[in-house]
């Protein structure tokens, strides 16, 4: 059998139409663009909107998997959703302007920040979610994810005021309960401690309370792990099991000072 006749048996194997990865990510960014018209204020909202609707409405069609009206029902659903995500993108941006020292302004952190641009995808994917309309979702997680290194699953359920400082590295797991207030660091991994194929309909990943703070490198694995309220996980931490509210979980280090002697010896910085 030939290369072709491979691709062509395989394709043939595939029970879904599969939508334009470049149209959902034009769908995506012009999403962004309409709800943050800032570096182009000229931008006609409502004409914008009716493009976004006919964008949707084609990603639908080329699915091949909803009936005319269940598309226009869609449709609707999803952009009555608009306003309730615009508002806890705004309560998200302010939090950060609140909280991060480095921050100037709303614009510079709707404009120049990744995690910010990254939430911003998430809660939109995470309502096409919650529309059953998963690999349109996940196309579009995916494509913040290539952009920003921010990895979070559009399954996965994040309260209101999240902040993701840097954002490089960050892993959010489809079965991840994040409360409200909730601060993370560069590099941190809410993961599944088990990743076998038969635990796919179970909660996987970690819970995060209220007003948690987990700072670079963390990884937090589990679904029956919950990190309490006001906790602060501390960097490079592993953690398996579920802490307290209130706890401090610190990953300790041994230090060790050598006199001058030992130093020479110890390192041999030939190359």
């Amino acid at each position: 059998m030939n290369i072709i006749n491979k691709i062509q048996n395989f394709t043939n194997q595939l029970d879904i139409s599969l939508p334009s990865i470049a149209n959902v990510e034009t769908f995506t960014d012009g999403l962004i663009h309409f709800l943050f018209p800032i570096r182009d204020k000229s931008v006609e909202l409502d004409k914008q909107l009716i493009f976004l609707k006919k964008s949707l409405l084609q990603i639908l069609n080329e699915l091949q998997l909803y009936s005319e009206k269940e598309i226009e029902e869609i449709e609707i659903l999803f952009f009555n959703k608009l306003p309730k995500i615009f508002d806890k993108l705004i309560v998200d941006a302010e939090n950060t302007l609140n909280f991060d020292p480095a921050a100037k302004s709303i614009v510079e952190i709707i404009n120049a920040y990744p995690g910010f641009y990254a939430t911003a995808v998430y809660r939109l994917a995470h309502e096409i979610h919650l529309l059953e309309i998963p690999y349109i979702a996940r196309i579009m997680s995916e494509y913040a994810h290539r952009k920003t290194g921010i990895d979070i699953h559009p399954g996965a359920k994040i309260g209101n005021a999240f902040f993701i400082d840097h954002g490089t590295g960050v892993v959010i797991g489809e079965t991840t309960i994040i409360g409200n207030n909730v601060k993370i660091y560069q590099g941190v991994t809410l993961g599944a401690l088990n990743v076998a194929k038969k635990y796919s309909n179970t909660k996987r990943h970690p819970t995060i309370k209220d007003d948690v703070i987990i700072y670079s490198g963390a990884t937090i694995l589990g679904g029956n792990t919950t990190i309490g309220e006001k906790s602060i996980i501390g960097g490079n931490v592993w953690l398996t099991q579920s802490v307290l509210s209130n706890s401090i979980v610190l990953s300790t280090h041994e230090i060790k000072i050598r006199n001058t002697d030992s130093f020479k010896q110890d390192i041999d910085y030939s190359i």
